[in-house]
């Protein structure tokens, strides 16, 4: 049986999108800005065309790439992991998720102090989740006051420490907040729990315990779509998060790229999966939001070296195409996300590659799989395979 693995290079960007000014990222070019930082070397992303796609100092381009080459347009407003998400699998929002700029309302506030007995909260801003602990981590644990902050994304964060607020019981509270709390018109994208652990002046983000809860899918999509047909889909790392659980039949949580691409691995040696959705977190959580452009590029290398695996693992008539949901440029002042263009690459085995030059959507690609498994189009009047 056939199989298809699309694979989420998350705040993979390749240069600002024609209305990114009005997202204050006109000068972001994630990758542009990492390779002139660091010079790093991919050389298995070279081969499928990366230095095709734009020009890079350490990244060449090369006469014959290996995989169909694309720069993506996101249509959706926005520019977070799941209006990219729900995008590539044929969802495109005219509207903004909300975002809070000056914090929560107090009726919002108030609400989840109610629900979880609370005499206030700490934050309540928009802030960087390593440094949000850092700076209220001590107070939290003195008071049991829940730290909630908020980014230029449309998130509820909610971070505790796990030996003053019991992980089970901080998931109740934000499951509360996702379902009766955050509803029009404050429908944030995500409410994330955030738990940490650690002593003061060394906290430590639980990476591997966060959970997200997204907002329900407002259309129909791709993953609903396949399972219809009877498709069997598998989540690896937080795609399954993003559409709430919705259409998918198995979900693998990750603690970083490495243990991704191990279930990555795992999945197609043993499973028997027909679309596997896979996103590669490090890029963007560790990296982007941390202006941190060598460890960037180190994970982009990281990647780059599972390259020649992950093609050779593939059957004759298996599809991968790997991609971005958003940029982050961890080379411009801010560390939230950018609106930028995605690097596309579309590799199959005896398949002749194209330049398919900037298409327009990320729905392009959930068309793309419909085709690839003789289903009707139903997302977009074109796919990358036209």
């Amino acid at each position: 049986m056939s199989k298809l693995i699309l694979l989420i290079v998350d705040g993979w960007g390749v240069g600002a999108q024609e209305d990114a000014h009005e997202y204050g990222d006109q000068h972001a070019n994630t990758m542009l800005h990492v390779s002139e930082h660091t010079q790093l070397k991919l050389p298995n992303f070279e081969l499928l065309g990366l230095g095709n796609l734009l020009g890079l100092p350490s990244v060449q381009p090369v006469e014959q790439p290996m995989a169909s080459i694309a720069k993506l347009r996101e249509r959706s407003a926005g520019k977070d992991s799941t209006t990219g998400h729900w995008e590539l699998a044929g969802i495109t929002l005219e509207e903004a998720f909300p975002t809070y700029s000056d914090g929560f309302p107090d009726q919002i506030i108030e609400a989840f102090c109610s629900f979880t007995g609370s005499d206030g909260v700490l934050c309540n801003a928009p802030y960087s989740g390593t440094q949000v602990i850092e700076d209220f981590g001590e107070e939290h644990l003195r008071t049991g006051r829940p730290i909630v902050y908020t980014s230029a994304d449309s998130v509820f964060q909610v971070a505790t420490h796990e030996d003053r607020i019991p992980i089970q019981q901080l998931y109740a509270w934000c499951e509360w907040a996702r379902s009766e709390l955050m509803l029009p018109p404050h429908q944030v994208g995500r409410v994330i729990a955030r738990p940490f652990n650690g002593e003061p002046g060394n906290f430590q983000r639980i990476s591997e315990k966060r959970h997200d809860w997204s907002a329900d899918p407002v259309a129909n999509h791709l993953l609903l779509e396949l399972q219809s047909r009877s498709k069997k889909t598998v989540s690896i790392g937080k795609v399954s998060d993003l559409f709430n659980g919705e259409g998918f039949d198995v979900s693998v949580p990750t603690n970083g790229n490495e243990h991704g691409l191990e279930e990555l691995f795992k999945e197609m040696k043993e499973g028997t999966a027909d679309f596997i959705f896979v996103n590669l977190i490090d890029t963007d959580q560790l990296y982007g939001h941390r202006l941190d452009p060598v460890g960037y590029a180190n994970s982009l290398i990281q990647i780059d070296a599972y390259l020649p695996k992950l093609m050779h693992a593939l059957g004759n008539d298996d599809m991968l195409i790997i991609t971005g949901d958003h940029g982050n440029d961890p080379c411009v002042p801010s560390t939230d996300h950018t609106r930028e263009f995605v690097p596309m690459f579309l590799y199959q085995k005896g398949r002749t590659p194209q330049d398919l030059g900037t298409r327009d959507g990320f729905a392009q690609v959930a068309a793309t799989v419909m085709q690839f498994f003789e289903f009707p189009r139903t997302f977009h009047p074109m796919d990358l395979l036209s």
